[in-house]
């Protein structure tokens, strides 16, 4: 494409060389540079892509994109933004000839319950036959093709290239995690999408290298409503009035407290043989019966989130009840293993909120005993360690210290940070290294209407040592069990 054309709309000052030229593709890597394309310096956490600047030459980029001026050598033309960021994601929405406007999009954006939403409304709309993309914290999905993601939202570059990827194959609605970090790093800047939808806001993500307080958090959310054509939200959420501040959309609502315009009520849990969920009956834009296979009442919000989403979308209510009847989504509440004696759920939790619900949600089942198999992260605030314990051994009836991703901490160090929570509670407990003998111990003493969960690892088949990531896969162990037991 023509420089001046991918430029469109962009305010930049040419430093050197000429507009008119041709640009193979855009880069924001310098080591995934090729001749004739375009490179973007971003500044990250870590790193400033002005410093691969020669790199970048040297591999013949015919473009460089910059927001501060240098002594850049070479015969490149050199553009400069105020914000580089912000200028790759317009750049890449016209590389790509703006894939959005082909697609019905909708975006997902809350503390917690993202991930669940997009899939159960991919699962819903893929029922009514519709041909839907996902992209997440789980990964990119589309038809066969799944794609592995390092953030819940990636970067500009790669969500316009996905999003035309989809077009070309024949996708016609696409639902996206939208995470605060995204509007503060301008990754969807951009973007108008059909449908905004909010999980729930809570206090999270606060720290030197995500918001500096609730404000941010909350003003970075605020930006995918003001750049929906229409939103649904859980109107029993805290702190609406700040995260809808200047929105002048449609506004649609679902509430299991609150007024709203689909209410859940009467809510049933069920711990059957062959099923482990909920049922619950709602009414206003829709009176009806239905059976969630994933258990909790958070899951309950989330699933009028989708409901509601869908039924906007006039997809019938039954179609609707078959997804959620057999809904699983990898790593979210996910009932891994179901023998005659107990059951196995995989869960990704790791905030205190997302703890604290999981381990409340899954006692009000009523098992015999609760069995949590968990560790703590390393290179991680201990605080988080001694809360783990804390949230976790008030609830569990017995607690398996295990690995979680140490990194550069030894295992050792932060089991002991995690007792000093477990031991403020009077919980009981072991410790297990190995995280697959600490599963395996874990079902061997497993007895009947026991329920054994899993913390922390949900859809992530690695463990990170020492700087290296083993694979590692709790379905692939829990695979083992059951046909040993078999």
């Amino acid at each position: 494409m023509q420089l001046e054309k991918i430029l469109n709309g962009i305010n930049y000052q040419l430093l050197q060389g000429s507009l008119d030229i041709s640009v193979n593709d855009i880069k924001y890597d310098s080591r995934k540079v090729n001749p004739g394309d375009l490179y973007v310096a971003i500044k990250g956490f870590n790193s400033d892509g002005h410093d691969y600047i020669p790199e970048a030459i040297s591999k013949k980029a015919s473009v460089i994109v910059v927001s501060k001026i240098l002594s850049i050598h070479g015969t490149s033309t050199i553009i400069k933004v105020d914000d580089t960021r912000l200028a790759l994601a317009y750049m890449s929405k016209n590389y790509f000839d703006n894939p959005a406007s082909k697609l019905l999009t909708i975006a997902v954006t809350g503390t917690s319950g993202k991930t669940t939403t997009s899939h159960i409304i991919k699962e819903i709309l893929e029922n009514a036959s519709i041909k839907c993309g996902l992209i997440g914290s789980i990964g990119i999905k589309y038809n066969d093709i799944e794609i592995p993601t390092k953030n819940t939202t990636p970067e500009s570059y790669d969500i316009e290239k996905t999003l035309h990827d989809m077009v070309s194959s024949g996708i016609t609605h696409v639902v996206l995690e939208a995470s605060s970090q995204a509007f503060k790093l301008n990754r969807l800047a951009g973007l108008t999408f059909d449908y905004g939808l909010l999980t729930n806001i809570t206090p999270d993500h606060i720290s030197p290298t995500e918001h500096e307080n609730l404000e941010d958090y909350i003003s970075c959310k605020n930006k995918l409503f003001l750049n929906s054509k229409e939103i649904i939200i859980n109107n029993d959420s805290l702190h609406l009035e700040e995260v809808l501040k200047g929105v002048k959309v449609p506004q649609y609502t679902y509430a299991l407290k609150n007024e709203a315009d689909l209410k859940g009520d009467n809510i049933t849990l069920i711990n059957e043989e062959n099923f482990f969920g909920s049922s619950f009956t709602t009414s206003g834009i829709l009176n009806d019966t239905f059976k969630l296979s994933l258990p909790g009442t958070f899951n309950i919000y989330n699933a009028l989130c989708a409901i509601l989403t869908c039924t906007k979308l006039k997809i019938p209510s039954d179609t609707i009840k078959k997804a959620l009847l057999n809904l699983k989504v990898r790593g979210r509440m996910e009932t891994a293993l179901i023998t005659p004696k107990y059951k196995v759920i995989i869960d990704y939790a790791h905030t205190e909120e997302a703890l604290k619900s999981l381990v409340e949600t899954i006692k009000t089942y009523n098992p015999s005993r609760l069995i949590s198999v968990f560790g703590g992260g390393g290179n991680r605030a201990k605080e988080r360690r001694y809360n783990l314990g804390t949230i976790i051994g008030k609830n569990s009836d017995l607690c398996i210290i295990t690995m979680d991703n140490p990194r550069f901490e030894e295992i050792s160090a932060i089991n002991e940070d995690i007792k000093e929570g477990l031991n403020k509670v009077n919980a009981k407990y072991i410790t297990i290294d190995d995280r697959a003998s600490a599963i395996k111990y874990a079902c061997s003493i497993a007895t009947d209407n026991d329920l054994i969960l899993l913390i922390g690892k949900g859809h992530e088949e690695y463990q990170d040592i020492k700087g290296t990531k083993y694979p590692f896969n709790e379905l692939e162990i829990l695979k083992e069990i059951e046909n040993d037991l078999k």
